[in-house]
C-alpha cells in the first residue's frame, strides 16, 4: 500500500510538472515569433541564401543593411533560438566556428523571393496588428457593441485604419499580396480544371490585384475583375486581362461567370457574408459559382495546417466584428441561407481550402 502511495504522489507530481511546463512553453512561445521577424528584418535568410553556403555569424554581422557595428552576441542569441526551431541549420567547422545554413523554413522568410511569407510575417507582428489582442478579454466582458478589440486598442476599425495610415496599409496590401502568390500557387494547380470553362472572373475584395494577377496569367482566356474599396484599387498596379474597379461588396457585385473570394469572407460576421453571398448569386445568375478560398475548421484534425487555422480564429477575435473561422458545418449553414444548395470542399497543397458554391 505504501509503495502504491508513492507511485500515485509520483504520478500526481508528475502531471502537475507538465501541466507548468505547458502553460510557460504557450506563455512565452510570442518570443519565437519576435525572433522570426528580427531575423527577416535583419535580412539573415537572404543573406545566407546569396552565399549558397553555410556562413559564421561574423560573416552574417558583417552584411547586415544599414549595421555599422553589429552587435554579435545579441544575434548569437536570435540564432540559437532560431536553430532550435529549426528554422536554420548550425554545424561546427573545423576551426571551431558555428556555420548556420539555410533549412527548408528560411526559404520562406526571404526577403528577396517571389514565394515568400515574409511580408505577412511583417503585418502579423506590426504593433497595429499586434496591440488589439490585448483587449480581447474586455470585448467577452463587455460585449462588441462599443467596436472590436482592434476598435478599443486604436480607435478605429481595420478596414479603416488602413485607409489611415499608409504604412499600415502598405504593409497589410504587401502581406495580402505575398499570401496571394503562395496560395494562387495551389489554388491554381488544385483547381485547373475548375478555371477553364469560366470567360469572366471577379475578385471580391482582390486588394490590389495580386491573387487574381496569378489566375489570370495561367488562364488566359479569363477576363479579370479585381473588385476592392477605391482606395484600395487606386494604388493597384495595371495588369494584362485585369480591369480595377472600387466599390462595395455589401451594395452590389460586378456580374461575371464566376465571382472568386480569397480570405474575404472569415472578416465578417454571418449576417455580413449572408449579404456578400447573396450579392454574389446574383452577379453570377444560375449558371455561375462560387469560388471561396478559406479555412475549413476541424476541431479534431491534426493535419499539418488545422492549428494554423485555430490561430487565425484568434486573429479575427481581435480584428474583426464577427469575423471567424468556419467548419464545415457553418459553411453548409451559410450556403443553405442564401441560396447555394450544393458545394464542394476541395483540399488543396495550403493553409486554407478551395470551397466551391452553386446556386443550382
Amino acid at each position: 500500500m505504501m509503495q502504491q502511495g508513492v507511485n500515485m504522489e509520483d504520478k500526481e507530481e508528475m502531471e502537475s510538472l507538465l501541466g507548468q511546463a505547458e502553460i510557460w512553453k504557450f506563455m512565452t512561445s510570442f518570443t519565437d515569433s519576435m525572433a522570426l521577424k528580427c531575423a527577416v528584418e535583419l535580412g539573415i535568410a537572404d543573406i545566407i541564401e546569396r552565399h549558397g553556403e553555410s556562413l559564421p555569424l561574423s560573416k552574417i554581422g558583417e552584411e547586415i543593411e544599414d549595421a555599422a557595428s553589429p552587435e554579435i552576441s545579441m544575434l548569437q542569441r536570435i540564432m540559437r533560438v532560431l536553430v532550435r526551431r529549426k528554422i536554420f541549420s548550425a554545424q561546427h567547422s573545423e576551426n571551431g566556428d558555428t556555420l548556420y545554413g539555410a533549412t527548408r523554413a528560411s526559404k520562406w522568410i526571404l526577403r528577396d523571393a517571389k514565394m515568400t511569407l515574409a511580408p505577412m510575417l511583417l503585418l502579423e507582428n506590426h504593433p497595429i496588428h499586434l496591440n488589439p489582442a490585448h483587449y480581447i478579454s474586455q470585448c467577452i466582458r463587455e460585449g462588441m457593441q462599443n467596436g472590436t478589440a482592434f476598435f478599443k486598442c486604436h480607435g478605429h476599425e481595420q478596414f479603416v485604419m488602413t485607409g489611415l495610415d499608409p504604412e499600415y496599409n502598405r504593409l497589410f496590401n504587401e502581406g495580402m499580396v505575398c499570401t496571394a502568390r503562395v496560395v494562387s500557387k495551389a489554388v491554381i494547380s488544385g483547381y485547373k480544371d475548375g478555371f477553364k470553362e469560366i470567360k469572366s472572373l471577379v475578385d471580391v475584395g482582390g486588394g490590389i490585384g495580386g491573387s487574381l494577377s496569378e489566375i489570370v496569367k495561367a488562364f488566359p482566356h479569363i477576363k479579370g475583375i479585381n473588385f476592392d474599396l477605391p482606395h484600395v484599387v487606386a494604388t493597384a498596379p495595371m495588369y494584362d486581362g485585369i480591369t480595377h474597379v472600387g466599390g462595395d461588396m455589401f451594395a452590389s457585385i460586378p456580374q461575371a461567370d464566376a465571382i472568386y473570394m480569397k480570405w474575404i469572407l472569415h472578416d465578417w460576421s454571418d449576417e455580413h457574408c449572408i449579404k456578400i453571398l447573396k450579392n454574389c448569386k446574383k452577379a453570377i445568375g444560375e449558371s455561375g459559382k462560387v469560388i471561396i478560398v478559406d479555412h475549413v475548421l476541424k476541431p479534431e484534425g491534426n493535419d499539418v495546417f488545422d492549428d494554423t487555422g485555430f490561430a487565425f480564429d484568434m486573429m479575427l477575435l481581435a480584428h474583426n466584428s464577427g469575423g471567424k473561422e468556419r467548419t464545415q458545418e457553418n459553411w453548409n449553414c451559410l450556403f443553405k441561407e442564401t441560396g447555394f444548395p450544393r458545394y464542394n470542399i476541395i483540399n488543396i497543397n495550403a493553409l486554407p481550402s478551395i470551397i466551391e458554391a452553386f446556386p443550382i
